[in-house]
């Protein structure tokens, strides 16, 4: 496999997404929901020039082009990393920055000075949320889980402050043409007289015709979202969507100030793997849904796919690790709805009281049953 990372040997520029104010030198921060930078210090204001072309920002790059190393040397950038030795995140630094606590699992980390080559972010979701609106979100949502530990919800309320982090996704551009055969079965009744409790009833009996079945499906796949990161488990960022990729930017570093980005861990090889899976199971929705009847069989299936094109964009993240009672429990907020997912927390004491008012409700309902009878 050519590793895309290096698709071209002229060394790109370090680069550093710092955003020094003009008035006092501290260093600005992107305002989430807004278009500027601000500084904390002094609260001046800077103004982000969106002017990048939005189309680029939609752009695809050709698949196999990036595969084979053919890559322009306009799309590939080298950053400078830190990678946790607890959780194994790969998080861009600035090259002021000498030691952090990992945005993704809270472990104290000292930063290296390795830089890594990858294909650039061609376009983001700026965060729309700002840390006190998705601290409430995470907040309601832990309020709404029965048996969650009330010191937790209260320590997330006050705690540490949250983390503010693009998360590295590919997006997958094909277009697919199926041919398959199979069966189709369609149900029928007929009608029985069996001989029951001393007397013949008559009953309806289900059964199945089957006859085979060939045809082509065609499906093109816009923007098949793959996410191209290993630090947080998948299920919790797959239940951040849905995104709305309509929304994305020209990748700009003004709107990483004040934020961490995600390198990606995932390859775009590996990441168009998994993009086919998702591509086939809806292939054979495609083709059951073609077969029709009330079953479907599928006993061959061919799919030529065409035109693949990629895009690497960055979504936002607000991350909470907090580490409660010798257990870490993470929570991520979507950036752009304020959507929750995490890891779920019990209480053991609340758990051992529904069970003892639960045994008292059924010892209850036994008793009056018992009585009536």
């Amino acid at each position: 496999m050519t590793d895309t990372t290096a698709a071209d040997d002229t060394d790109a520029p370090e680069q550093e997404f710092r955003f020094p104010c003009a008035q006092c030198g501290s260093d600005l921060r992107f305002v989430p929901g807004q278009t500027e930078l601000n500084c904390p210090h002094c609260g001046h204001v800077q103004h982000i020039n969106n002017g990048g072309d939005r189309d680029e920002a939609t752009r695809e790059l050709d698949f196999e082009a990036a595969l084979s190393g053919q890559a322009a040397s306009a799309e590939i950038e080298e950053t400078r990393t830190l990678t946790c030795p607890s959780c194994g995140a790969s998080t861009d630094f600035p090259e002021q920055s000498q030691a952090a606590r990992c945005p993704f699992c809270d472990t104290p980390v000292v930063t290296d000075t390795g830089t890594h080559r990858q294909i650039k972010p061609k376009a983001l979701i700026p965060f729309g949320l700002d840390e006190g609106a998705a601290r409430e979100a995470m907040t309601r949502w832990l309020g709404r889980l029965w048996f969650a530990p009330n010191g937790l919800r209260e320590y997330a309320r006050k705690g540490r402050a949250m983390n503010g982090i693009y998360v590295p996704f590919w997006t997958f551009d094909a277009d697919t043409k199926s041919n398959y055969a199979g069966m189709r079965g369609d149900d029928y009744y007929e009608t029985r007289t069996v001989f029951r409790n001393g007397k013949h009833e008559t009953q309806q009996v289900r059964k199945t015709r089957w006859r085979p079945a060939a045809g082509r499906v065609a499906r093109f796949f816009d923007d098949l979202l793959v996410l191209a990161s290993r630090s947080l488990p998948k299920r919790h960022t797959d239940a951040l969507e849905p995104w709305d990729l309509t929304a994305l930017e020209p990748y700009q570093p003004d709107y990483l100030a004040g934020f961490h980005a995600e390198g990606y861990q995932i390859e775009l090889r590996d990441g168009y793997a998994e993009a086919r899976e998702i591509m086939d199971r809806v292939i054979r929705d495609d083709v059951r849904h073609d077969i029709g009847g009330d079953h479907q069989q599928i006993i061959s299936l061919n799919t030529t796919v065409s035109d693949v094109t990629f895009k690497h964009v960055l979504l936002p993240v607000w991350l909470a690790a907090y580490k409660y009672r010798g257990r870490t429990f993470r929570f991520v907020v979507n950036g752009q709805t304020g959507k929750v997912s995490g890891e779920r927390p019990w209480s053991a004491w609340k758990i051992t009281i529904a069970v003892v008012i639960g045994a008292i409700i059924a010892g209850a309902v036994a008793y009056v049953v018992s009585q009536n009878q």
